[in-house]
């Protein structure tokens, strides 16, 4: 028998918010998180904007505060969203260790760190380096602290696949729950790269946009004015939870998670392939995964970074996936709102999918203000949308031509 998987729990933090509720009620009402970068020296950089989380009392999520003064914004980002999904699912003492894990992504890892310490070495000598440094760089220790923390003995490693990094950590514990390897996943991604050599790299590699006297309608995926992404920064973590263990501890259930896909561009180490037909691919095998036909999908929560070459191609890859649907599909760009989190964008992304499914409500692309007559699809620009929403489409794709599409429907 298939076993189902559920969503029972989310938890965010990130550029609009440092909860779901307060994160959903400004994505619904078309608000930027963007605003001019306060973390390192730019006055001579060429982008200066970004998605900051603001500054919180992280303390109260850590059951051992000491080592929590050490960790990595990026740990520190996915304990605090898992530990805000476990609280929501309320599963916490209802589950077997042996059969709980956690596949927590990062794109980047603890950057923020292996860039301090070294300033520390190059300035004060090697002796000074901290003991605590390689476990705090070390992607994988954004899934492994949680695990230690909350008892989790069962499948916990770390994906890194750039931008697609978090839709591949969920999209295989939804694998690991159907095929019986655990009953209990905490899935998302965490991204604290918002460090000074990190954001120069993405500034002089020119993927960034320059619209400093701007920020907050820098990011406008689709508009004939966009010239980059903005970066952004935070975590989201989902429980995924296969449907009879949900049942039968009476869990509130958000959605039903119906399928995944996932493949590689084969054709450069950060372009997409012009015609999309890489993220063509990953939609096409979700689909099939789900066992569901193009017209099955209501809305797509696209990648779409605001980047020219980028937009286009998705656009093509949609277009060929739905065929004659992609006319009637809507279409939203969280990033519009919260800027690209790397490899925590799938998560966070997935996080509006559920409020879709649950609340009927689409949240907007905002600064939709010029169209490009090469993007022509409905984005659902600058308004949120009610509208009945069964199905949806995430897509996140990555440098190296990574490419993961994850579909959630309505539980029923």
């Amino acid at each position: 028998m298939t076993r189902r998987v559920v969503i029972t729990g989310m938890g965010t933090i990130n550029p609009l918010g440092l909860s779901v509720d307060e994160y959903w009620r400004r994505l619904a009402h078309g608000e930027s998180g963007i605003g001019m970068l306060t973390r390192f020296p730019n006055e001579t950089m060429s982008s200066r904007i970004g998605g900051q989380v603001r500054d919180f009392d992280w303390m109260p999520y850590f059951k051992d505060q000491k080592m929590a003064r050490r960790l990595d914004r990026s740990i520190v980002y996915a304990h605090v969203a898992a530990c805000q999904a476990m609280q929501d699912s309320g599963i916490e003492g209802k589950f077997d260790p042996e059969r709980a894990g956690s596949i927590i992504a990062t794109g980047m890892g603890g950057v923020g760190t292996f860039e301090s310490d070294t300033k520390v070495m190059v300035e004060r000598g090697h002796k000074r380096v901290s003991p605590f440094f390689i476990p705090m760089i070390l992607p994988n220790t954004v899934a492994a602290y949680f695990a230690i923390e909350n008892n989790l003995q069962g499948p916990n490693y770390t994906i890194l696949s750039a931008c697609a990094s978090a839709n591949h950590s969920m999209g295989e514990a939804y694998e690991i729950i159907k095929r019986g390897t655990a009953d209990v996943m905490f899935t998302g991604g965490a991204e604290a790269a918002m460090v000074e050599v990190i954001y120069a790299g993405f500034a002089n590699m020119k993927a960034l946009s320059t619209r400093n006297d701007d920020p907050k309608g820098a990011s406008r995926p689709w508009d004939k004015g966009r010239d980059g992404f903005v970066m952004g920064e935070g975590g989201a973590v989902l429980v995924l939870e296969e449907l009879e263990h949900a049942k039968a501890r009476g869990a509130k259930i958000y959605a039903e998670f119906a399928g995944y896909g996932m493949g590689c561009d084969a054709h450069h180490i950060t372009a997409p392939c012009e015609d999309g037909a890489g993220g063509y691919r990953a939609m096409r095998d979700a689909l099939r995964s789900a066992g569901m036909n193009p017209g099955d999908i209501d809305l797509v929560n696209a990648h779409g970074t605001s980047t020219p070459r980028g937009d286009v191609g998705e656009t093509l890859a949609i277009k060929r996936a739905f065929g004659d649907h992609a006319k009637q599909l809507m279409v939203h760009s969280t990033k519009s709102m919260i800027g690209h989190l790397l490899g925590a964008a799938g998560a966070v992304e997935a996080i509006a999918a559920m409020m879709a499914l649950c609340k009927n409500v689409v949240h907007p692309t905002i600064n939709q203000v010029e169209a490009d007559p090469e993007c022509d699809l409905d984005y659902v620009p600058n308004q949120a949308r009610e509208k009945s929403v069964r199905t949806v489409l995430s897509n996140s794709f990555g440098f190296g031509g990574h490419n993961a599409t994850l579909i959630f429907k309505k539980f029923g």
